[in-house]
């Protein structure tokens, strides 16, 4: 419409709220689900939280490596109670309105809690560097004050930019429908329901998503060439074999949660479908974080045997 000044007016429709479509195509199959979806939020909290217990009250896990493996099984309960109560209240009530509000603070802490996980799996894999790299200066080097240094900093530099990035995302105009064709409020889907020019918004969302999860990632890729290539120099097949077992969790780990993550949020729209979308979010937010308590006990003789002496008690 025109008014008298001939400047063209565009009408938006103020979104209060958003539909999260999640399963709603599987009618039939919803008790099912969330009996899924409980026992996997279960495990990831109660794997984890033995790793915590464990790892605090063991005295042979007094090390770099487990501190922040304890606070790296915290985080992971964390990501995932941002997100799974919300699907199973969807699941259970099969209202699966949420508000505006709502849905900008649950994207705003899955940002920071997976940005922190992305720097502090950064920091884990500079510790294997150090401790494989640099063994004669491990203990000095990596000493109690700088772990928690390290642990503080992934924590405080993941908050700015999801913080920045929310931001620009929810002052977005949205119009036409409100329905979000996916289990919770992310990025990507966000943006499609966005109307008008966005591509300065998109650009500032994927630098974000760059720094936070791109730039942890190569740093992790750096110490593992390094670490690699000290491991091929080794003289001994046996401590080759020790020397890599110690760092094999943590790159299965690195290797589920950043491959699902990019490929979510970098593979191009034109590919990428509203059902492959989902399935990657999910093995990123819920999957890898149910898995992680098994790949770092059943991988390690430490944790096993830790857990051989606690769990009769």
């Amino acid at each position: 419409m025109e008014d008298p000044g001939n400047t063209v007016i565009t009408n938006y429709s103020v979104v209060v709220e958003f539909i999260l479509l999640g399963f709603a195509d599987l009618p039939n199959y919803q008790g099912f689900l969330f009996s899924i979806f409980l026992l996997i939020y279960m495990s990831i909290l109660v794997g984890n939280g033995l790793i915590i217990v464990i790892t605090k009250m063991d005295a042979t896990l007094q090390t770099p490596m487990y501190f922040f493996l304890r606070h790296f099984s915290f985080l992971e309960m964390c990501y995932t109670s941002v997100t799974l109560p919300r699907i199973f209240k969807s699941l259970l009530t099969q209202k699966r309105n949420i508000s505006f509000l709502a849905c900008a603070v649950q994207l705003c802490f899955f940002l920071i809690w997976g940005g922190t996980e992305c720097f502090l799996l950064a920091v884990m894999a500079y510790d294997r560097y150090m401790a494989i790299c640099n063994p004669l200066n491990y203990p000095l080097i990596m000493n109690q004050k700088i772990c928690v240094r390290l642990v503080v900093g992934s924590w405080i530099s993941a908050i700015p930019i999801p913080i920045g990035q929310t931001y620009q995302i929810f002052s977005l105009p949205f119009c036409g429908s409100n329905q979000l064709d996916h289990v919770f409020c992310d990025v990507p889907p966000l943006l499609s329901l966005a109307c008008g020019d966005i591509t300065v918004n998109e650009f500032y969302s994927y630098a974000g998503a760059f720094l936070s999860a791109i730039v942890p990632f190569l740093m992790i890729l750096v110490s593992y060439i390094k670490i690699i290539a000290t491991i091929q120099k080794l003289p001994s097949a046996i401590g080759r074999k020790k020397a890599f077992s110690t760092c094999s969790s943590h790159l299965i780990v690195v290797s589920l949660f950043f491959g699902s993550g990019i490929i979510s949020y970098f593979l191009p729209n034109s590919i990428k479908t509203a059902g492959i979308d989902k399935a990657l979010s999910l093995i990123y937010s819920t999957v890898t974080p149910m898995f992680n308590p098994l790949i770092y006990t059943l991988r390690n003789k430490d944790v096993i045997t830790a857990l051989k002496k606690f769990l009769p008690k």
